[in-house]
């Protein structure tokens, strides 16, 4: 299955970082991890500073999957309102939820400080500007129930907006807690930090047959080798669907372009991350090398929807919402691309053990901000493998 177009900006930008072997015999691990995108790598790295024996295992390069066509706008905001989530799952649970999404942008830079990783990690604002006055009414709803629960907001009018981001609207919330990095930077660092503390990583290894028994958990690859392990961790994404009973998700593909160097943008874009009540919404923020990068025209997934006709489609849509968005914008687009991602009905991920699957964890950060939920849930499965049971687990269950 193909999860992006071939010419990410990131891929193009930075090249293939690093290059690992693929598996030739039989192996026995601790734990085996699949996937080598932003996901399996961060709980790659909570996993080897527990200590565990890590195998990774990837069919693709590393971090060439969907993590190489992000955008990486790191938000604690989930792509359901909390005024909405509270009606699904209750007014403390929703709380709980957008709170994490803090706690994980702050324990994300803190692993990126404390471990030196170059990866344009920046702290930033986020914006949330609503597209018409209708959509004005329930934003400034939003707006109540996070300030009522000290979420770090404030409200800014039209004429504020403006006068500051250049931005069209009908008013919006500015949040303070939010960060942008290069995804595929940093997977590639927080992987090679694990192998230089004795993890082993395979690529262009694939996986085909799965046997989850109560004892342990055997791996076979294309190539007829076996991984025998503890326990196996999925950090596959959409890709992890056919493991799965029930559907929890559905495949959407999101379509990016990014600008030439040096956009002409108000100060203050370069602080900021911008989205709109848009359906679906429009998202957009600078690059440290003073690129504007704008992604959304979400779609459902088929192969055709990763075409180049309907990519560069897309972009010429996505330029003219940004001029709607910006009045004046001199956009001119330098690379475009389109990525796949799953998403849920509440927006939330699905985290934890599956009952079908004994010994068997998933880390699946379904939805615009996944890499906030791999965060949250690459610390919430190691405390599981510990014994412990993390309240948010609840939240995030498979069967809820």
């Amino acid at each position: 299955m193909r999860l992006r177009t071939f010419e990410s900006f990131w891929l193009v930008s930075n090249g293939l970082l690093n290059s690992y072997p693929s598996l030739h015999e039989n192996i026995s691990t601790d734990i085996v991890v699949l996937g080598s995108g932003i996901t399996g790598a961060l709980i790659c790295y909570e996993l080897i500073t527990a200590g565990y024996d890590v195998v990774l295992l990837d069919k693709r390069d590393v971090a060439q999957g969907s993590t190489s066509a992000t955008t990486a706008m790191l938000q604690y905001e989930i792509d359901m309102p909390l005024y909405k989530l509270k009606d699904i799952i209750g007014e403390e649970g929703a709380v709980k939820c957008y709170r994490a999404g803090i706690d994980a942008i702050r324990d994300l830079g803190e692993i990126i400080s404390k471990n030196n990783i170059e990866c344009g990690f920046e702290t930033k604002k986020s914006l949330y500007v609503s597209h018409n006055k209708k959509a004005s009414r329930w934003l400034h709803e939003e707006f109540k129930i996070r300030d009522k629960y000290n979420l770090g907001v404030q409200w800014l009018d039209s004429k504020e907006i403006e006068s500051r981001y250049g931005i069209a609207s009908s008013g919006g919330i500015l949040s303070d807690t939010a960060a942008s990095a290069d995804a595929y930077r940093l997977a590639h660092e927080l992987i090679s930090f694990c192998v230089g503390k004795g993890m082993q990583v395979y690529d262009h290894t694939e996986v085909t047959d799965i046997k989850c028994t109560e004892q342990r958990v055997k791996l076979t690859t294309a190539a007829k080798n076996v991984v025998a392990a503890n326990k196996v961790i999925f950090c596959t994404g959409f890709e992890s669907l056919k493991y799965i009973d029930e559907k929890i998700a559905e495949i959407i593909t999101t379509y990016a372009t990014i600008s030439e160097q040096n956009m002409p943008l108000k100060e203050a874009w370069k602080e900021t991350l911008v989205w709109n009540t848009d359906v679906p919404y429009l998202y957009a923020r600078t690059t440290d090398d003073g690129r504007l990068l704008a992604g959304g025209e979400d779609g459902r997934y088929s192969t055709a929807s990763l075409s180049f006709k309907t990519k560069n489609k897309k972009s010429e849509r996505l330029e003219k919402k940004l001029k709607g968005l910006v009045p004046g914008v001199d956009f001119i687009e330098d690379f475009s691309w389109a990525g796949a991602f799953g998403r849920t009905k509440d927006a939330l991920p699905y985290i934890g053990k599956y009952s079908k699957m004994p010994n068997a964890f998933f880390n699946l950060g379904f939805g615009g901000n996944g890499i906030t939920f791999s965060v949250q849930g690459a610390k919430m499965i190691v405390k599981l493998l510990r014994g412990e049971n993390p309240e948010l687990l609840h939240y995030y269950r498979f069967g809820r």
